[in-house]
């Protein structure tokens, strides 16, 4: 059985990777052909000819204005998927076109949905709004991970791990020593983690893009939305500031929206898409540059960790278990939403899969 939540939306790109250029992406095992039609739209299809399999995201297949030509043996696609030419022939066989994707462009991200196309309801997008807010200032990046995605989804729903892996970036000794409270919303698939620290050491990613000098108040509110988007709200002040307001206005602290999004590739291996919005030093390109370069060294001891991680994993013997602890109440949490979220879309998958009478018809 796959380890894939399918009927569900992932990121699949930056809006800002995908042009007027080929450009290609495996998703859940499945590699998908995306570009934008000459109106700007997003479209995605299957990478691969249905003549003889040619990746159509290789040279030297093109776009010609709304169409992608493949540069094996010229097959021809409109940007539903549907062959509208053949080489040599005047008819295009009925069964000459290829899966498309819904796909929605949406707070700087692009999502495929991966599933039963009649199920895909845009409305079950998670947000990130701060990606594209003028209130907001964003630095992103994409790092391959060569683990399965379920390691990174635990490692950023235990931000202990800040303490020891992160230290001189972004841990601290709270980190570690402060409880976390964890609540769970099973319909909605969405897990809560907290932990509040009312005295603080400000690390050096905090204490150089804030100016903090002192001791800070450190909040850290995870929202994970399985299975793809992660969101960790980050409030940092002075110790002794005033807190937030009653009406929701905070103007005595800072505020730093970290967003990952969590797609899987493959069995084993994430695209690990992150992001830092900032509501603070909006214009200072310097504070832009250090958060960029310190995010993605944060992100990279990650991947060198879960890489290992994937690694030990994989070559353990079948049944071996592990030590759980308070501090991975949220992550247990995901693993089952996730393993439900699998389980019926396996069996959705299994339910819709043709007869031997229907395939044999479908061809004739």
């Amino acid at each position: 059985m796959t380890s894939f939540a399918r009927n569900q939306w992932y990121v699949a790109a930056y809006g800002s990777e995908i042009g007027r250029e080929l450009f290609t992406r495996t998703v859940c095992g499945e590699s998908i052909l995306f570009w934008r039609t000459e109106a700007g739209e997003v479209t995605a299809m299957a990478d691969h000819c249905v003549h003889r399999r040619f990746p159509l995201s290789e040279k030297p297949s093109r776009l010609d204005g709304d169409t992608v030509v493949c540069g094996y043996h010229g097959f021809t696609y409109g940007a539903d998927g549907v062959c509208v030419s053949v080489p040599g022939q005047k008819r295009v066989p009925r069964t000459a076109r290829l899966a498309s994707y819904p796909v929605k462009e949406q707070d700087s991200f692009v999502w495929v949905w991966i599933g039963d196309k009649d199920k895909a309801d845009e409305a079950l997008i998670p947000r990130a709004p701060w990606l594209d807010s003028p209130d907001y200032t964003t630095v992103s990046g994409m790092e391959p991970l060569a683990a399965r995605y379920g390691l990174l989804v635990d490692n950023l729903l235990d931000l202990s791990h800040e303490t020891y892996l992160h230290g001189g970036y972004i841990g601290t000794p709270e980190v570690a020593e402060t409880p976390i409270t964890t609540e769970v919303d099973e319909k909605a698939g969405v897990v809560y983690v907290s932990r509040h620290m009312d005295d603080a050491a400000c690390p050096p990613f905090y204490a150089r893009s804030t100016g903090i000098t002192g001791r800070i108040t450190r909040w850290q509110d995870i929202e994970y939305h399985a299975p793809c988007l992660y969101l960790l709200h980050s409030r940092i002040a002075p110790v002794g500031a005033p807190g937030p307001r009653e009406d929701g206005s905070d103007p005595d602290a800072f505020h730093v929206e970290v967003v990952y999004a969590i797609t899987p590739e493959t069995e084993h291996s994430t695209h690990d898409f992150w992001a830092v919005a900032r509501d603070f030093a909006l214009d200072d390109q310097e504070v832009s540059h250090f958060l960029h370069e310190n995010n993605r060294t944060v992100v990279l001891q990650d991947v060198v960790a879960l890489d290992k991680l994937e690694q030990v994993i994989a070559s353990e013997p079948a049944g071996t278990q592990e030590l759980s602890i308070n501090i991975d109440t949220g992550g247990l949490a995901a693993r089952r939403i996730l393993k439900r979220m699998v389980e019926a879309g396996t069996a959705a998958s299994t339910a819709a899969e043709p007869t031997a009478a229907e395939s044999a018809a479908a061809v004739r």
